[in-house]
Protein backbone atom coordinates (compact mmCIF):
# COMPACT_ATOMS: atom_id res chain seq x y z
CA UNK A 1 0.00 0.00 0.00
CA UNK A 2 2.78 2.59 1.08
CA UNK A 3 4.72 1.98 -2.61
CA UNK A 4 1.71 2.06 -4.36
CA UNK A 5 0.95 5.47 -2.62
CA UNK A 6 4.48 6.72 -3.60
CA UNK A 7 3.99 5.95 -7.30
CA UNK A 8 1.07 7.32 -7.44
CA UNK A 9 3.01 10.44 -6.00
CA UNK A 10 5.55 10.41 -8.29
CA UNK A 11 3.15 9.91 -11.40
CA UNK A 12 1.25 13.36 -10.02
CA UNK A 13 4.69 14.96 -9.55
CA UNK A 14 5.46 13.83 -13.23
CA UNK A 15 2.47 14.88 -15.13
CA UNK A 16 2.78 18.44 -13.12
CA UNK A 17 6.76 18.88 -14.43
CA UNK A 18 5.54 18.07 -17.89
CA UNK A 19 1.96 20.24 -17.86
CA UNK A 20 3.87 23.16 -16.02
CA UNK A 21 6.81 22.50 -18.63
CA UNK A 22 4.37 22.74 -21.71
CA UNK A 23 2.74 26.12 -20.18
CA UNK A 24 5.96 27.76 -19.30
CA UNK A 25 6.90 27.26 -23.23
CA UNK A 26 3.68 29.49 -24.27
CA UNK A 27 3.79 33.64 -24.18
CA UNK A 28 2.39 35.88 -21.68
CA UNK A 29 0.31 36.71 -25.01
CA UNK A 30 -1.22 32.78 -25.54
CA UNK A 31 -1.51 32.33 -21.83
CA UNK A 32 -4.19 34.89 -21.71
CA UNK A 33 -5.89 33.89 -25.14
CA UNK A 34 -6.77 30.63 -23.70
CA UNK A 35 -7.77 32.43 -20.14
CA UNK A 36 -4.54 31.65 -18.05
CA UNK A 37 -3.17 34.22 -16.54
CA UNK A 38 0.84 33.52 -16.10
CA UNK A 39 0.77 33.96 -12.58
CA UNK A 40 -1.64 31.10 -12.42
CA UNK A 41 0.41 28.59 -14.30
CA UNK A 42 2.12 26.83 -10.93
CA UNK A 43 -1.02 26.50 -9.47
CA UNK A 44 -3.01 25.40 -12.87
CA UNK A 45 -0.17 22.23 -13.45
CA UNK A 46 -1.11 21.33 -9.65
CA UNK A 47 -4.60 20.89 -10.16
CA UNK A 48 -4.43 19.31 -14.00
CA UNK A 49 -1.71 16.99 -12.56
CA UNK A 50 -4.39 15.73 -10.31
CA UNK A 51 -7.39 15.31 -12.01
Amino acid sequence: MLFAALIERLRIWRRERETLAELRRLTARDLFDIGINPADVRSIAREAARA
